[in-house]
């Protein structure tokens, strides 16, 4: 005997999940008027909807970057969409926001560790099923954070960019300089802390189109080698984050900066996602 489902309860369960009217009556017409059975089919949909998108680029999203009371924990979450739209969405926001808190408080070492912790919705992996059923939008998850004496975080406006940067020590004033150089990352995205963090590959690259740009200067074949070094450690200065012009004062180097406040002030290491 099929049940009668009425345009009330269609909007009811709407209202819920934020499905489409459509989508919200056959669900309840599969369930026979179970709302619980309705939102997991709903939900099942939002994953096959997933699925079906996955050839779709999630470019947009939200990154939220969160640091422990103690100042010493701090983690980066990055939900992907695939439209601005979404990203802009309060409760998709709200969403990334309470994986964050479930990252910060469980801290776990890996984005799979994470989809089992604790959230006000269940879990991780239930937040985004939810925002899965909500949106139907294509969703990747990605997750890092990092442990040090202290730990200061920033997010870029409209929540585009998150970083996290690690001190060696604490102190009077050293949250905020963390800050100015979270800021700094994101401004000048640098490739490592200093040149002993930068990839070999990165710097043979760096020799080589240092070689072929003085070659093609006409300069003599034995002394290209000592032009490309001198490109590298111009490289280094623009690309590694101790070492680049300290935005806030470009007489100053980062570490030049961090040293203002403390003369054993350094940063130990940087975490960054942004969205794009």
């Amino acid at each position: 005997m099929s049940v009668k489902i009425s345009a009330a309860d269609i909007k009811k369960l709407r209202d819920m999940t934020g499905a489409g009217m459509m989508d919200c009556k056959k669900a309840l017409n599969e369930s026979e008027g179970d709302f619980d059975k309705a939102i997991e089919i709903l939900r099942k949909k939002g994953q096959k909807v997933s699925a079906k998108r996955a050839d779709n680029e999630a470019k947009e999203g939200v990154v939220i970057a969160m640091v422990s009371d103690d100042q010493t924990r701090g983690v980066l979450v990055k939900l992907s969409s695939e439209t601005d739209f979404v990203a802009k969405n309060q409760e998709f926001i709200d969403g990334v926001e309470e994986i964050a808190k479930a990252a910060l408080a469980n801290f776990p070492e890996n984005a799979d560790a994470l989809m089992g912790q604790t959230t006000a919705s269940g879990t991780v992996k239930n937040t985004i099923d939810d925002l899965l059923t909500k949106f139907t939008e294509k969703m990747e998850l990605t997750y890092d954070h990092m442990e040090a004496a202290v730990v200061a975080p920033y997010i870029h406006m409209g929540y585009k960019a998150g970083v996290l940067v690690g001190l060696n020590k604490s102190g009077d004033g050293h949250f905020d300089a963390g800050r100015d150089v979270a800021m700094q990352v994101a401004a000048m995205k640098p490739v490592a802390l200093d040149k002993d963090g930068v990839d070999q590959s990165i710097i043979e690259k760096e020799i080589e189109i240092g070689k072929e740009q003085a070659r093609q200067e006409g300069k003599p074949e034995q002394i290209l080698e000592k032009i490309a070094m001198g490109k590298l450690n111009k490289f280094f200065k623009e690309n590694t984050l101790l070492n680049q012009q300290f935005v806030k004062d470009n007489k100053k180097s980062v570490k030049d900066f961090l040293q203002s406040v403390d003369s054993e002030l350094t940063a130990t290491g940087f975490k960054h996602l942004s969205i794009g």
